[in-house]
């Protein structure tokens, strides 16, 4: 498997305001996880007149931490990466006390699964206005620019601070851990795709929404690609092997990695595979609905 140069060490204390950049300070929320890593990184772009990216959960303890360090500004934007609990649920009541809107790729995408990963879908998150790849939005001193990157979720967007050449890359790209794909929302297809859109911008650095930044960034993005393709080799080799549902496969070929993560690798394994059958490199039969119905299974009982 392809090694990603993983950067994990990261100095903060929970809902105080760091100055990361000359332009970004960021509050980390106090919502740690397995899939949140330390927490939420809520940045702030800007001086006097400021943007926040990703305001976090909606709990009073980040509601006033935000306040508190948004005293004597002006909000003029909030945006958000995606719709997941751990991003969008404080949007709104923060772009109402500030008197500004939200801006996003979209609304939730409701899904009929029961299997909820991550902090699970914001699924009342409506945007004021939603956003379009390269729409530009500025502030004294900054220039922000959305880049539309779907793949872990339809609705996902980057943005980029032009003035440091700086991506926020919300959950695209993280650089303590790779990203869930998980269907129906989550695309592979369009995962890659937004990989090597980034991929081909070469950006200064990538400030995921958790953990530290990547400040090398073309050999840890072209790092993930190599990792996702790897991925799809051991897929098809336990498909040949004779596996027959995904949690064989997960069983096998995350034989390393934490049994409580296993559950995310479903889903990413199904991602794959439906990648794999629309580029035309597996075929669908009646096997594949025995595969879903037991990597559903498998989920729900973790």
């Amino acid at each position: 498997m392809a090694s990603i140069p993983f950067v994990s060490e990261i100095e903060f204390d929970y809902e105080e305001v760091a100055h990361v950049s000359p332009l970004i300070q960021r509050v980390i929320a106090n919502n740690p996880g397995a899939f949140t890593y330390t927490g939420t990184g809520v940045y702030i772009i800007g001086d006097k007149e400021c943007a926040i990216l990703d305001p976090g959960p909606l709990t009073e303890t980040h509601f006033d931490a935000l306040k508190k360090v948004l005293e004597g500004r002006t909000l003029k934007y909030v945006f958000v990466t995606h719709s997941h609990m751990d991003h969008s649920p404080l949007a709104h009541p923060l772009a109402e006390w500030a008197g500004c809107e939200v801006y996003a790729g979209g609304p939730a995408i409701p899904t009929e699964s029961d299997v909820r990963l991550e902090a699970g879908d914001d699924l009342s998150f409506q945007p004021h206005h939603t956003i379009v790849d390269g729409q530009t939005f500025s502030g004294d001193g900054w220039t922000i620019e959305a880049v539309a990157t779907p793949g872990h979720t339809s609705n996902h967007f980057c943005f980029v601070l032009k003035e440091e050449n700086a991506l926020f890359s919300g959950d695209h790209i993280m650089g303590w851990s790779t990203t869930v794909i998980s269907p129906p929302d989550g695309n592979m297809g369009d995962y890659f795709n937004s990989l090597e859109k980034i991929r081909a911008r070469d950006y200064s650095t990538i400030w995921p929404t958790h953990g530290p930044p990547v400040t090398d960034t073309k050999p840890f993005v072209e790092a993930y690609i190599s990792h996702r393709r790897k991925r799809e080799e051991a897929i098809i080799a336990r498909l040949d092997a004779g596996d027959t549902t995904i949690p064989q496969m997960v069983k096998t070929i995350y034989k390393d990695v934490d049994k409580r993560l296993h559950p995310a690798a479903c889903h990413s394994v199904l991602a794959h595979m439906i990648h794999l059958v629309e580029t035309e490199r597996a075929i669908a039969s009646s096997q594949v609905h025995n595969l879903k119905t037991e990597y559903r299974s498998a989920s729900v009982s973790v």
